[in-house]
């Protein structure tokens, strides 16, 4: 986690008198700020911008501070939390500590506390941040060794050293997105904000309003004002998901938008300049649709200055058992349960299965086998039907049917760790045709339990 000098702080106070004593104060003091007199204003910053410390009124009038608190501490764990309010009381100053504010000030404000308050979770921020930063190894949250996501790591830290767009490309589920966001907040650009916008989600009729936004009046049923994507972003990272999927128009007004570098509010006849890197993701063939025309080739070769491929999870096999472990011990702390004994036959089949869903898929499948299996070993038999009988082999043409049958039986028996009873199961068939099959091919017949 990359440490900025700079912190950036999000004031929410509804008195003015109070916000321009504690705007002033940071601004003198050199930090990055962002102002709001509403919790809901304060919501959609935090959703699009990287903040490290909160400042924030016990009562602000749209939602209860301690409600507000509540829910900074359940999404935004790493944040630090600075209350203020005019009704001192000791039994209030012990419940928002105890939800998660880490100080309590009372108005009116000293400035000279109001400063040494922050510093004070200034230092503790960086500290925590420290300790983090020594004790995780640099690979940005992406889990895996193999060569592939060696080289993605490899290719984030190219990326996030230089300003140029970057497209990522890869099968769903991969985590393309996780990939931008590593670039961004690998970053000069991390204490700015990162938008994630999904192209197919953005209807025609409300493209540009959207991504460059409107002012009051622009057209039926703008009462308000609205900022759009790019200006969202500015000064961070625009991440542009599926942008195969992108019409026509918006691929239009994208190539405009990179290279003038301004946009032009919807109702306003005033040009916008803006500085917010493109990052774009898709799980198309790029090429082959400028070459059917379905994809501008001038932007494609806008967008594809710095290209990452990211592996599905078929092709890095070596790190498919270390993700489930690593969901494993995401999801037990959720279910607040001991973590499951996974057989060998089970982890062998998770290896040999081809993911089509890559780690997305994985990471469901592992939380699915948490809530739905109750005992402490997850065997072949709870996995689901299409896994167990999707075991990989070279097939051999020339084979006879009957060693095919023959090697199908003893993959069966490695995968139930030679349970005959499930292993019959699994093959439909009873034990004692198992049996007969055994002896038939002479395969080892082990009484490794019923």
């Amino acid at each position: 986690m990359k440490i900025h000098k700079t912190m950036r702080v999000l004031v929410v106070d509804n008195c003015r008198e109070s916000l321009n004593l504690i705007t002033s104060t940071l601004e003198a003091s050199g930090f990055q700020f962002t102002a709001v007199t509403s919790v809901a204003e304060a919501i959609r910053v935090l959703e699009f911008t990287r903040v490290d410390l909160v400042i924030s009124e016990t009562m602000v009038h749209d939602m209860k501070g301690l409600d507000f608190i509540r829910y900074m501490r359940d999404n935004f764990s790493d944040l630090e939390i600075l209350t203020t309010t005019f009704n001192p009381c000791i039994d209030d100053a012990i419940r928002v500590i105890k939800e998660g504010a880490n100080d309590y000030l009372i108005k009116p404000l000293n400035v000279d506390q109001l400063l040494s308050a922050v510093m004070r979770m200034k230092s503790k921020l960086i500290r925590r941040r420290q300790i983090q930063e020594e004790t995780s190894r640099k690979s940005y949250g992406i889990i895996g060794e193999s060569a592939g996501i060696t080289g993605v790591i490899d290719n984030i830290e190219k990326a996030a050293s230089y300003n140029a767009n970057v497209l990522i490309r890869g099968e769903s589920g991969t985590g393309k997105e996780l990939v931008a966001r590593a670039i961004h907040y690998a970053s000069e650009r991390a204490a700015s904000p990162f938008v994630p916008v999904n192209c197919t989600a953005i209807p025609e009729s409300l493209l540009e309003s959207e991504l460059f936004g409107h002012v009051r009046g622009a057209f039926t049923g703008a009462r308000d004002g609205r900022a759009g994507f790019f200006q969202i972003a500015e000064g961070g990272t625009l991440f542009l998901d599926e942008i195969g999927d992108a019409s026509p128009a918006m691929q239009g007004k994208l190539l405009r938008v990179i290279e003038n570098k301004e946009i032009q509010i919807v109702g306003s006849s005033r040009v916008q300049k803006i500085n917010t890197r493109i990052i774009t993701a898709t799980n198309k063939d790029l090429i082959f649709m400028v070459q059917k025309g379905l994809f501008r080739e001038d932007l494609y070769y806008r967008l594809v200055v710095i290209d990452i491929v990211v592996p599905p999870l078929r092709e890095r096999k070596e790190d498919i058992l270390t993700l489930a472990h690593h969901f494993m011990n995401k999801f037990i702390k959720e279910l607040r349960r001991d973590p499951p004994r996974f057989t060998d036959g089970a982890l062998e089949a998770l290896k040999n299965y081809r993911w089509p869903g890559n780690v997305r898929e994985l990471e469901n499948l592992i939380q699915r086998l948490l809530v739905i299996v109750g005992r402490p070993v997850i065997d072949v038999a709870d996995l689901p039907s299409y896994m167990r009988f999707q075991m990989e082999h070279r097939v051999d043409p020339m084979r006879t049917l009957a060693d095919m049958e023959a090697e199908h039986i003893r993959s069966v028996l490695q995968l139930t760790g030679g349970n005959k009873t499930r292993a019959a199961n699994i093959l439909g068939i009873d034990r004692k045709t198992l049996r007969e099959k055994l002896k038939k091919y002479c395969i080892p017949d082990k009484e490794s339990g019923n």
